[in-house]
């Protein structure tokens, strides 16, 4: 900041501003009071000097304010600025000190309408995308030859025409339904996903073709509504979307089972090829016919061979009775055999048994038990005799350190009445104090009347 000029002291204080002072501030104070803001408009008068930066003024029918966008945004922006073009910006308010012009710094901008478009529709595809309504495994593959295929679009434009020529091509023996829709307008969505929804309920067409003509990103946009990818992904018929030309890619195309890059094309997606169903259906009857031939021939030989194994039935009687009684006779002989090996095993088996009974261990142990019980017993017995002698013994020694044991000899313990002090010396109580003296047996309250030295 620049220094102010001195001011007399008999003169009244004023605060001078120099030009660049009241330039600065007015530019801090501008940039602090306006976040980033929004505008639309339309550019004109631009500059772009060999800086790098462009320079331009933004207006509409009423005012103009002027712009910079510095280089190294300008390396960021998608489109190229442009006189005359129609813009929607993001900018900080700002003032240029040298000249005290008012100006905004761009920080982004995009061409108006269209940008705004775009912006709604990468949000939404964003969005729709995390839900998972355009996972690769929801997706479900088209019928190879649909019974009926409904058509969804526009009764009046050229789009129908084009798909119902193409599935009459392709295979005409296909009925075709049409769902009549607007394909654009204000109400074209919700009539969009109303058709979609009704083809689910009805459920009179095995495939769907959802189509519309090219254009515009705004005259495709009932196909990048929410309620419509909704529709599509709810639907339990699958559906094709041949919405545009090959380079537009709609809302609806990332919902829908399968894309097409036109309404065409996705006509003869949906539609299988006449010549290959007639081929098939020829190499299918060759194989029919061979296969009938092949089974009357392989019938004939087998009639053969059982007329020749046809014998007559008592002599079939009289072989499967043969055989009866060689079973009955094998199943005897298995049975004796298999009951003395199995009184053989069980034999066996009781021997190994009793040679691993625990009954003679349990006996030792049990006498061994009934050892070690009385060797206890005497040893606590032993124990518990010396441990009385001990307590015993112990006894006299304490009770021959007891001062009730001195007492018991006609000695006494004298105490202070007040304080409960042992008294040892006659000096430490007054004529007419009270005592207490403990005895063997009892206690006397005394009252000394004199005091003698020993």
């Amino acid at each position: 900041m620049e220094p102010r000029p001195a001011v007399p002291r008999s003169s009244t204080f004023r605060d001078i501003y120099t030009v660049s002072r009241l330039n600065r501030e007015a530019k801090l104070l501008l940039e602090g009071s306006f976040p980033a803001v929004w505008l639309e408009g339309e550019i004109s008068n631009l500059a772009r000097p060999t800086s790098g930066h462009a320079y331009f003024c933004l207006k509409d029918a009423q005012a103009q304010v002027r712009c910079a966008l510095f280089r190294t945004q300008l390396r960021l922006i998608p489109v190229t600025p442009r006189e005359g073009m129609h813009v929607l910006v993001r900018a900080r308010v700002s003032l240029y000190e040298g000249r005290g012009e008012f100006q905004l710094i761009i920080e982004h901008l995009e061409e108006a309408g269209e940008g705004a478009l775009r912006r709604a529709f990468e949000a939404l595809k964003m969005r729709l995308s995390q839900e998972g309504l355009f996972d690769l495994s929801r997706k479900r593959p088209l019928p190879p030859l649909p019974r009926r295929i409904g058509v969804i679009t526009s009764p009046t434009g050229a789009v129908l025409h084009d798909v119902v020529t193409t599935l009459r091509r392709r295979f005409p023996a296909i009925p075709v339904l049409l769902y009549p829709i607007p394909v654009q307008g204000a109400a074209a969505a919700e009539r969009v996903a109303a058709a979609i929804r009704l083809a689910g309920e009805r459920r009179d067409c095995d495939v769907l073709i959802l189509a519309r003509g090219g254009g515009s990103l705004e005259d495709l946009w009932a196909f990048n509504e929410e309620i419509v990818a909704r529709a599509i992904v709810a639907c339990p018929v699958p559906i094709v979307s041949g919405v545009g030309h090959e380079t537009d890619l709609t809302i609806a195309d990332l919902a829908a089972d399968v894309r097409a890059p036109t309404p065409t094309a996705a006509a003869e997606l949906v539609s299988p090829h006449r010549g290959e169903w007639l081929e098939r259906f020829r190499g299918l009857e060759i194989r029919l016919a061979r296969l009938a031939t092949e089974a009357l021939r392989n019938r004939g030989q087998r009639l053969d061979w059982l007329a020749a194994r046809l014998v007559h039935p008592r002599a079939r009687i009289d072989t499967l009775s043969h055989r009866l009684a060689t079973l009955r006779q094998r199943l005897a002989f298995a049975q004796s055999r298999i009951l003395h090996h199995r009184r053989n095993r069980l034999h066996e088996l009781n021997t190994r048994l009793e040679r691993c009974s625990p009954l003679s261990a349990v006996r030792a142990r049990s006498l061994d038990c009934r050892h070690l019980y009385e060797r206890l017993r005497h040893a606590t017995l032993r124990e518990l005799e010396r441990r009385r002698e001990q307590l015993a013994q112990l006894g006299q020694a304490l009770n021959a350190y007891s001062p009730l044991a001195t007492l018991d000899r006609g000695y006494a313990i004298v105490r202070d009445a007040k304080g409960g002090a042992i008294l040892r010396d006659a000096q430490s109580i007054e004529p007419g104090e009270r005592v207490e003296a403990r005895l063997a047996r009892g206690v006397l309250e005394c009252v000394v009347e004199k005091r003698r030295p020993s």
